[in-house]
């Protein structure tokens, strides 16, 4: 070998024989050629077509591209299919792609071997790129395959008409059918396809209306005219080797640009038809119009705008079909330039082009049972490609039910007083149905989405009496499922915005979507924003208009399935801008570490500086670059996108970083921003702990739009300058430009990746029912310290992830040999508030931890406070060591290989798993009607329904004052009050726990919820919910808010408390506030609504949120709590041992019609009432003599 450059890699080419034309047949011995160059024209070819040497095998894709590779190996397809299927010493394989693209020709490094099968590794191709995925198929000895298959399938179709034009490669396609009657004989291949290329062209007919047709026929030709042509960038400034083309059947390159962005090209004609195109990498494509003229010489210009990668906007609708209905499913991508072709695949196979037209629109008419199964979408432009998420696509018999009528088992706890002997358990099965998609009563139109949809739900509920101790509790039981229209559901994210050092909220910003500005920041920072329909990933910049804090962009998580998730969001401190002297070279160091070196620097030389019209600048220049330094593990939060890019292939690839950093230039005034034409990054080789990340290290810019970053370039090994008395250095030099990007990454990509099971509980019980969806779970990958791997030396990324019906699956990155490799650092938080993780120390528990030995111990799983238990409690770490493939323990969780990804999200909760649970707290809920508040869709349209509107949630809270040495649980009982439908019928009971104020010794208070007045779900009528609060204990009333009494007051009925044990009203209808000691709050999640009155209810304010209770402010009851004497019946023992009728209307009596001038009529509406109104009159029944 000679010369290192010409033989430092190659690429793995298998030797190939010719069948049926342009496909080729992947042998045993192999080829070394270079990369990027075509395989040799002198491949080995056989003498006679392979098909006299034997019969050849039906396709197999056993495998898919993420992991290790394609691995379409022997032994596994024995396996699946059996040896009738595949022979057992094949003579021959082929292999392509699902594209149809031979193997030889794909130019990635494959093995082959018929006895062995085909295999392709993502760690032995270029970087960023994975393998493809792959089909094969093997030629066997004649009469060693079974024969059978006359019998189960038709005849193949003839070979399709070539789809390419005259003289080019094209694909043909044939089709067959299944005869068999069971489906699970129809496993094989439908249709097949291979390249041909169509016959040779005639001679030229083109016409030409002014000169003579050039020698390739393809476009006409005036010797004397002269085009010149001027090209810039955005901004002005000369597009220097941009290439020019000239249009026509076949794309020619004419000549590129100069220095200063100029061309010329003689010969074209100006017929005001003919038409250029301006390419340039990383620009989209400009096509110029030759001019109409008879002059002898014309002038054009373009502006190349920068190119974007498609982004997927809209993903296909999982979607429920009967057999013979018919089905469309829609993606849709933006891009610069926007996408001109969609590619729609089914179980991973690309769907034949000749029967399905690649556009964003796929439609299926008479649906048949094997086209059940995933499909999604690749949208293509110059620029890259895109995949949609997944859909799936159920077919069922029509003579089916569209769902399950039996429902499912779902536990519901029970009061601490209502103990079931016949379950020897706190809990009672209630029962529900799943909602999921399911087909109507009639064919959908061909909709890209099903709106309303059908889901799955309760077709018929029956009331059963619960027995306590010493009272029941209604409840309704669902008996039967059945398919109905979807509950209407909204998506929002609500969160809060703050500095990463020191919690300053970003007071007023502006927050953008899609370069639309959709809302602000309040003064402390939060925001409130509806997640529009059928968006696919929600990617947010918060823009600081005082320049305080960085522009940062974010993406966030938000339920698909409705409701409101809290984020908390972190933004990082802008750098006070330093003067540069533009007619000088400037070094700017990028680290933030006290006592290290810097992570790199930019080397800006002279003369570098322009203005946004492309003009020179050589003033002073306002320089602020700010660093997020990997090294400070404090500045994960703040890190900005989620550390993705788009691979060739559409695939969404993640980022490891070094390091990222945001650049504003300005002019001396300060006014307008500079663009930089060179900068030189120079990134230190000695921060780059993993050897094997040197080579794969590129410089990254983030595209504010799409949250994705995009490839600005590699980097050169190149010595340094040396430091101090230190040896010199080695150092990886990129070059890059500043124009309208301004926030860059050093960046690796990854590919050893895991995914890590984790749930979150309410409470320590860890029950599969008191699972809590909307939980935001978040990861850092770390990168730990040799053999401290409970010190990590830095970073590398930073992922959040929500918690379903089902748990959640973290991606992070792992390793198979070393365990330490990598660790990860897991946390998570529910509307702001932080949950616990499990503890590992002085107990290590693995029965509680989730996860069996011996796998635990290899995954050193310790919460954060396992060695200083003053830190919080609320993380874990764990090393991410991949589950080896022989050892079984490893097979279930809680981490799983990249490629095992679906049995992570349907691994069932007896898998093992990691924990978070919420701190339980003394509060308690019970409903009539059983509700999941983690999930809009399980919400029961009922008079009972605690929540009357599933898009509407309003929760309402009355502080109570408790006056005496122990803390006391609170019990607020709420039935219905002036509702004929449901007066005197439980909605349902709450029970919390009084919190000691701080600062004042022998006095508590407690925030209890009561369900508020207002409409039913039938939006008919109101009903004033009677709402009884009964303090436990030796409890006497002391006192009532007087603004609340004079409501009460003033808007009849008035219910009558005789007993100074409890109190009891008629919830109010208008949303009365702190002065009343009642907290309102509305929000369209009900977590959302109770977390916001239960804050402002602590703090006594209207607007405020605390954690601290604030006792004696904003408070609606004062009772005065002695410690009850031994052998006194408690309130709770007095409310059970009375009679149910007492119950009715709040054990009191309603005072209504003793005076006529005192009588008012209570409005349907809501609206506050004034004396002198007519008294709303109860149904009979309701009142008590």
């Amino acid at each position: 070998m000679r010369g290192p450059q010409a033989w430092a890699s190659f690429l793995l080419v298998l030797e190939a024989a010719s069948v049926l034309g342009r496909q080729t047949v992947l042998g045993q011995s192999v080829q070394r050629v270079q990369p990027a160059r075509r395989p040799p024209d002198h491949w080995t070819t056989t003498a006679q077509p392979l098909e006299s040497l034997g019969e050849w095998t039906t396709w197999f894709n056993i495998d898919h591209p993420g992991g290790r590779g394609d691995l379409e190996l022997l032994d596994a397809i024995h396996f699946y299919y059996g040896a009738q299927r595949v022979c057992a010493r094949p003579l021959q394989l082929e292999a392509r792609t699902t594209n149809w693209t031979p193997a030889a020709h794909t130019g990635q490094v494959v093995h082959a071997s018929p006895h062995d099968g085909f295999w392709c590794l993502n760690r032995e191709q270029r970087p960023g790129q994975n393998c493809s995925n792959y089909t094969v198929r093997f030629l066997c000895p004649p009469g060693s395959l079974r024969r059978d298959a006359e019998r189960i399938w038709s005849p193949w179709s003839p070979w399709s008409k070539c789809s390419a034009a005259c003289g080019h490669t094209g694909v043909q396609t044939r089709t067959r059918a299944c005869l068999a009657e069971m489906v699970s004989l129809c496993s094989e291949a439908t249709e097949e396809g291979r390249l041909c290329e169509e016959q040779a062209c005639t001679a030229c007919d083109l016409h030409c209306p002014m000169g003579r047709p050039n020698a390739a026929c393809d476009s006409c030709m005036c010797p004397e005219f002269v085009l010149h042509g001027v090209v810039s960038l955005p901004g002005g400034a000369p597009a220097s080797g941009a290439t020019v083309h000239l249009l026509g059947k076949k794309p020619r390159t004419l000549t590129q640009t100069d220095g200063h962005g100029r061309f010329r090209v003689p010969g074209l004609c100006p017929d005001g038809r003919s038409s250029l195109k301006v390419t340039k990498v990383k620009f989209v494509p400009a096509v110029l119009t030759v001019p109409k003229t008879s002059l002898r010489a014309a002038t054009v210009s373009a502006e190349l705008s920068r190119a974007e990668s498609p982004f997927m906007v809209t993903s296909p609708e999982t979607k429920v079909r009967k057999a013979g209905q018919s089905v469309s499913l829609c993606c849709k991508a933006t891009g610069k330039p926007s996408p001109d072709k969609y590619l729609w695949y089914h179980n991973n196979s690309l769907l034949d082009p000749a029967l399905y037209n690649h556009e964003s629109k796929l439609l299926l008419r008479g649906l048949r049972r094997e086209q059940a199964g995933e499909y999604f979408c690749k949208a293509q432009s110059d620029a890259g490609a895109a995949k949609s998420l997944v859909a799936q696509l159920t077919v069922t018999d029509p003579k089916e039910p569209p769902c399950n009528p039996t429902p499912e088992s779902y536990l519901i706890r029970l009061p601490h007083d209502c103990f079931q002997n016949a379950t020897n358990s706190f809990y009672y099965d209630v029962g529900h149905c799943p909602a999921r998609p399911c087909t109507g009563p009639r064919d959908p139109a061909l909709r890209c989405q099903d709106s309303p949809g059908h889901c799955c739900g309760l077709a018929r509920t029956e009331e059963h009496q619960i027995q306590c101790d010493g009272y029941t509790l209604p409840t309704r039981v669902a008996r039967a499922c059945g398919c109905q229209h979807c509950t209407e559901t909204r998506s929002l994210v609500r969160g809060r915005v703050s500095a990463a050092d020191n919690g300053e909220p970003l007071r007023f910003g502006h927050v953008y979507l899609g370069g639309s500005l959709v809302g602000m920041t309040g003064y402390k920072g939060t925001f409130t924003l509806p997640v529009p329909t059928g968006l696919e990933r929600l990617v947010l910049t918060f823009v600081d208009r005082l320049h305080k804090f960085l522009n940062t962009t974010k993406v966030l998580p938000f339920s698909r399935r409705g409701g409101t998730v809290f984020h908390e969001v972190k933004v990082l401190r802008r750098k006070a801008p330093v003067t540069l002297d533009a007619a000088s070279t400037n070094v700017i160091p990028l680290g933030e570490v006290t006592g290290e070196d810097p992570v790199a620097e930019l080397e800006i030389p002279s003369g570098s500086f322009y203005r946004q019209n492309g003009e020179p600048y050589l003033g002073p220049v306002q320089a602020s670059v700010t660093f997020l330094d990997p090294r400070d593990m404090r500045t994960a939060a703040a890190a900005q996108s989620d550390f993705n890019f788009l691979g060739d292939d559409g695939d969404t690839v993640p980022l490891r970083t070094y390091g990222m950093f945001s650049v504003d230039f300005r002019d001396e005034a300060a006014s307008e921003p500079l663009n930089v034409g060179r900068v030189k990054v120079r990134l230190d080789a000695e921060q780059v702990r993993m050897s094997e990340h040197l080579p794969a290290m590129r410089l990254w810019s983030l595209n504010p739009d799409t949250g994705l970053w995009e490839d600005e370039g590699g980097f050169q090994v190149q010595g340094g300058r040396a430091r101090g008395r230190r040896e010199e250095r080695v150092f990886l030099v990129g070059n890059m430009e500043i124009r309208e990007r301004r926030l860059f990454n050093l960046d690796v990509p990854e590919a050893r990746r895991c995914f890590v099971k984790v749930r979150a509980y309410r409470g320590q019980r860890f029950l599969p029912s008191e699972q809590i969806q909307g939980v935001v779970v978040s990861v850092i990958n770390l990168e730990p310290r040799a053999g401290f791997s409970s010190n990590p030396r830095a970073w590398g990324r930073f992922d959040s992830v929500l918690t379903g019906p089902n748990g959640a699956c973290l991606p992070a990155f792992c390793d198979a040999l070393s365990p330490d490799a990598y660790s990860a650092y897991f946390l998570a938080s529910l509307g702001g508030e932080e949950l616990e993780a499990v503890e590992s120390a002085p107990k290590f528990n693995p029965n509680a931890i989730g996860v069996p030995q011996p796998y635990l111990g290899r995954l050193k799983y310790r919460r954060t406070d396992h060695e200083d238990p003053r830190l919080k409690k609320t993380a874990f770490q764990i090393n991410m060591a991949k589950p080896r493939p022989g050892a079984a323990e490893e097979s279930r969780g809680p981490v799983y290989a990249f490629e095992n990804l679906r049995a992570c999200e349907e691994a069932p909760p007896t898998a093992a798993h990691f924990r978070f649970y919420q701190i339980e707290g003394d509060r308690y809920d019970y409903n009539t009607v059983p509700f999941n508040e983690d999930d809009p869709l399980s919400w029961t349209a009922d008079y009972l329904a605690w929540w009357p509107k599933p898009m509407e949630f309003r929760a309402c809270y009355m502080k109570v004052k408790i006056v005496g040495p122990l803390e006391v649980n609170v019990r607020s009982r709420n039935m219905g009050g002036t509702h004929r439908r449901t007066v005197g019928q439980l909605y349902g009971i709450r029970d919390v726990k009084s919190t000691r104020d701080g600062e004042q010794p022998g006095v508590s208070a407690a925030c209890v919820e009561f369900k508020c007045g207002g409409m039913l779900y039938d939006q008919d009528r109101v009903d004033r919910t009677l709402v009884k609060i009964v303090p436990q204990g030796s409890c006497r009333r002391a006192g009532v808010n007087p603004m609340l009494h004079e409501y009460l007051a003033n808007h009849l009925p008035l219910a009558v408390n005789n007993d100074t044990s409890e109190y009891t009203m008629l919830a109010p209808l208008d949303p009365l506030g702190h002065n009343y000691g009642i907290y309102t709050v509305t929000d369209q999640d009900p977590r959302t609504a109770k977390e916001i009155a239960l804050g402002r209810c602590f703090d006594g304010t209207s607007d405020g949120a605390s954690r601290v209770m604030k006792a004696s402010v904003g408070v609606a009851l004062t009772f005065n709590c002695m410690e009850r004497q031994v052998g006194r019946q408690s309130a709770f023992q007095y409310l059970r041992s009375a009679p149910p009728a007492q119950a009715s209307v709040s054990g009191g009596t309603v005072r209504g019609a003793g005076a006529a001038q005192r009588q008012q009529r209570a409005s349907r509406g809501g609206q506050r009432r004034r004396s002198g109104d007519t008294l709303l009159r109860l149904p009979r029944g309701t009142q008590q003599d």
